[in-house]
């Protein structure tokens, strides 16, 4: 089977904006709320959202990046070291609304030990989440996002990749079967 695009590049940019609008009317002047990218992926989202509602309503809502390696259910299991990423949290999350973002939706254990995570740095009045794409019928557990860009059925032996201008000088999603992948 060939990969397939599940977004292009133009469909890419509409969803971003969509996303931002349903932001703006839950969120309104994001006076009490903060936007905190998932590492390592989930920060492109996080910093392209903040930047796309700069430019449709001139207001910059507070935007952090949070490492969750070692809230991970399965970080003693790797065989080899971990390295965790940067967290930048410059703000206080105490009394905010949290959008917790997310490049990729799959079985739910990522978006459990941002939540985790995020718990470790005050209490927010509320935790929201949003997937660029959500592989839906793949819980381990029972969480669901606030926010979806893109919501796709896919097999577990297939794979989802969200590249990102910032890293692969490209917006586009990409459907691989696992024994296709590049």
């Amino acid at each position: 089977m060939e990969p397939s695009v599940i977004l292009t590049q133009e469909q890419f940019e509409l969803t971003i904006n969509r996303l931002c609008f349903q932001l703006i009317e839950n969120h309104n002047d994001f006076e009490n709320s903060a936007i905190i990218g998932l590492q390592p992926r989930g920060i492109y989202l996080a910093n392209r959202l903040q930047k796309t509602l700069q430019k449709l309503t001139g207001i910059s809502p507070l935007t952090g990046a949070l490492d969750i390696t070692f809230y991970r259910d399965d970080f003693r299991r790797k065989s080899h070291p971990l390295v965790p990423s940067v967290t930048n949290l410059d703000f206080s999350i105490e009394n905010k609304r949290i959008i917790l973002v997310d490049d990729v939706l799959f079985t739910g254990r990522t978006v459990r030990a941002g939540m985790e995570a995020v718990m470790g740095f005050g209490r927010p009045t509320e935790i929201e989440l949003m997937a660029f794409i959500d592989r839906r019928f793949s819980r381990n557990l029972p969480i669901e996002p606030n926010y979806i860009g893109k919501s796709i059925d896919s097999l577990a032996t297939e794979r989802v990749e969200v590249k990102w201008k910032e890293t692969e000088n490209e917006d586009k999603v990409i459907l691989y079967n696992t024994d296709e992948r590049p």
